[in-house]
């Protein structure tokens, strides 16, 4: 098995022990880091071993981003005519992504995909938890964004959103797509591929769907992958319908724990935040999605004092985690009208959370640099300004670097980016696979 060394680079490992490596060095082995150090003294362990000169840039964990939704990549231009602009999160989702996510089919699947799949590994993200929903074309659907996976090489935890607003043969559809993905991912037994139960948000799931798929998330060993409390239509038809809050009603029936995904949490109380510490469940802030849906600013402050594990995503929105990290720092200061807080949280829910999440479904570990860990690493080309040490770090990732400062990206020790340009895969030609088939499904409309 052939080793590389990362060389004359300075090092953000996310390594408690060792955080910032100036002139330092990273070597890996096949699939996994084997060592972290000081160049000249991995050069003269790894003397034979290739050598990637990194020429003083940063090198980094890759980016985890824990709530995508490839599904989104053909609204991008899209025009549904003349549907009157929509005043409520609820118009938002009728009017523009249940009338999309239909509309999918078979080959649409797995290109709408490979788009953001591209993009992500260009802004440096190694890992990606994906929320897939097409009503349609449901069977087969995660293995389509899976085969996708594998071609770009990006590590990928997927699930259908189950829903019965397209009633219940389809609902039985997401349930079984789901179920069968999961198992085929435990008899795969590879870190890069890994599956949850899905279901798209409390308000579209009846109580026996609801049943079926925790059901199975028991019998598979897994955790449920969901929206919660996204807008206060969630809250409104928990309330109408169950007497309880949408948190509250998700605790009731056993999705809250250690194995699940809970995303957005904007329409929550104190009590409910206290419901998803106490079960352990990792919680997904989508700033961007948010302001652009107009729901609300989620208590990013509040939860993470109450102790959950509150991570970051893009819902669709974009694929650059360095936005969504701008977005946390910013809103939550306008929201408190204090610009004084949310310093450190952005940067401890994408490099620390972030990780801790990913991890929960892995065998190996991710997101830092250190000796057993996977190699999904990062050349990120920055020119400090103001001198760069372990305390002023954090100010330099928040305000000089982007996703589009990413030069390489490494992962599980295979190099899918180099100098910009994505190795073995003909990306023209996809693009405008892409193209065409988006068109096809505009001219569906």
């Amino acid at each position: 098995m052939s080793t590389t060394v990362i060389t004359n680079a300075t090092l953000v490992t996310r390594d408690e022990a060792n955080p910032l490596v100036h002139d330092g060095a990273v070597a890996f082995e096949g699939t996994t880091i084997c060592a972290v150090g000081p160049t000249r003294e991995l050069k003269e362990r790894y003397g034979d071993a290739e050598a990637i000169d990194a020429k003083g840039r940063l090198v980094m964990p890759g980016f985890i981003n824990t709530h995508m939704h490839y599904y989104s990549t053909f609204a991008r231009g899209i025009d549904f005519g003349s549907t009157r602009p929509a005043t409520t999160f609820g118009e938002v989702l009728s009017g523009l992504w249940w009338r999309l996510d239909k509309m999918l089919e078979g080959d649409e699947v797995y290109l709408s995909a490979v788009g953001p799949m591209i993009d992500g590994v260009r802004n440096g993200v190694t890992s990606v938890i994906d929320h897939h929903a097409s009503p349609f074309a449901v069977r087969g659907s995660l293995f389509a964004i899976a085969d996708a996976a594998e071609l770009i090489g990006v590590r990928s935890n997927l699930c259908y959103e189950v829903s019965d607003r397209d009633g219940e043969r389809i609902a039985q559809e997401g349930i079984a797509e789901n179920a069968e993905f999961v198992r085929h991912c435990k008899e795969l037994r590879s870190d890069m591929l890994k599956g949850l139960m899905g279901m798209h948000a409390q308000m579209t799931v009846s109580q026996h769907t609801l049943e079926g798929v925790v059901g199975q998330a028991e019998d598979l060993g897994v955790g449920c992958h969901i929206h919660a409390a996204e807008g206060i239509e969630d809250v409104v038809d928990s309330l109408a319908k169950y007497g309880v809050r949408a948190i509250e009603r998700l605790s009731q029936n056993r999705v809250l724990n250690e194995r699940s995904l809970i995303v957005h949490c904007v329409q929550v109380t104190d009590d409910e935040i206290v419901l998803l510490a106490q079960s352990g469940s990792a919680v997904v802030n989508n700033p961007e999605s948010n302001m652009s849906n107009a729901v609300g600013c989620a208590p990013v402050l509040r939860m993470m004092k109450a102790g959950v594990l509150l991570g970051m995503g893009t819902d669709g929105y974009c694929t650059d985690m360095t936005e969504s990290l701008r977005a946390v720092h910013a809103i939550q200061k306008h929201e408190a009208h204090v610009p004084s807080v949310c310093w450190a949280e952005p940067h401890t829910m994408l490099f620390e959370n972030n990780r801790a999440i990913m991890n929960r479904y892995l065998d190996g570990e991710t997101g830092v640099l250190r000796p057993g860990a996977y190699a999904d690493i990062v050349i990120v080309d920055y020119e400090p300004p103001t001198p760069l040490t372990a305390g002023t770090l954090a100010s330099h990732i928040l305000f000089g670097i982007q996703g589009r400062c990413v030069d390489t990206t490494i992962v599980n020790g295979r190099t899918v980016m180099r100098g910009r340009e994505l190795v073995g895969i003909d990306e023209e030609k996809l693009m405008a696979d892409s193209r065409q088939r988006a068109a096809a499904l505009w001219a569906r409309i």
